[in-house]
């Protein structure tokens, strides 16, 4: 049965390149029940790049991942516990948004009060309102102008355009948290590295003597209360 439909899904993706997602919702209602499953699977595959593109868990991991070279140990915490702990505050993050899209789309769908095609329009509403809130307005009018769209109003853009744009503005906002971040362990490994060298112990590595008072710093500071404290703020 896959076989078979595979041609008829490759014909609808052109149509859904060219005419925009919102577009392509429309056109599920011409749709059999085998086609409408098969998009529901491809669209299940896509739940990983959905969850990067669309959440706050590309600024999450991009700011922990760089916190380890800050700190001088690139290896620790390991990658597993860095996406673990991106994913659950990404989940933090994002239920609000999640129980909208339950409250609006899910719930009226399984209680068939509304139909296939609206149930995902509705889902869309939330996540276009958090992507729209967390962009900065000059990389939407970027993309705007690269595209040449001029929407009447933010809620008119398609996610074609927005999903860039918030891609753009999240990796910018992680590598400026980032910054910040570097510039006191950045003051440690100088202090530490001029006072090996006045002393004439050249030989000694400045990250092993450096290394103890960042980890310190950080700890004393209440450095990962701080940060994710700041992280979740920064949506809210």
């Amino acid at each position: 049965m896959a076989k078979k439909l595979l041609p008829l899904f490759l014909l609808v993706l052109p149509v859904m390149a060219a005419t925009g997602l919102d577009a392509a919702i429309d056109q599920l209602k011409n749709l059999d029940i085998s086609l409408k499953i098969l998009f529901l699977i491809t669209i299940l595959s896509l739940a990983p790049a959905i969850l990067i593109t669309a959440t706050s868990f590309t600024r999450i991991v991009i700011i922990l991942s760089l916190l380890r070279h800050a700190l001088g140990i690139p290896q620790s915490p390991p990658n597993q516990v860095i996406i673990a702990l991106s994913l659950f505050l990404t989940f933090f993050i994002m239920k609000p948004v999640f129980i909208e899209i339950d409250h609006q789309a899910i719930t009226p769908y399984m209680h068939k009060q509304i139909s296939d095609q609206e149930a995902i329009q509705r889902a869309m509403q939330p996540i276009k309102k958090f992507l729209v809130h967390n962009t900065q307005k000059k990389d939407i009018k970027l993309f705007l102008d690269i595209s040449g769209q001029k929407p009447a109003s933010y809620e008119d853009l398609s996610l074609v355009t927005l999903l860039p744009a918030f891609l753009v503005s999240e990796i910018k906002i992680a590598f400026e948290v980032v910054f910040v971040i570097f510039l006191p362990f950045l003051v440690i490994d100088m202090l530490v590295a001029s006072i090996l060298m006045s002393m004439g112990m050249m030989m000694i590595p400045p990250m092993m003597i450096s290394l103890p008072f960042k980890l310190i710093l950080f700890i004393l500071s209440d450095g990962w209360e701080l940060l994710i404290k700041s992280l979740v703020e920064s949506y809210r």
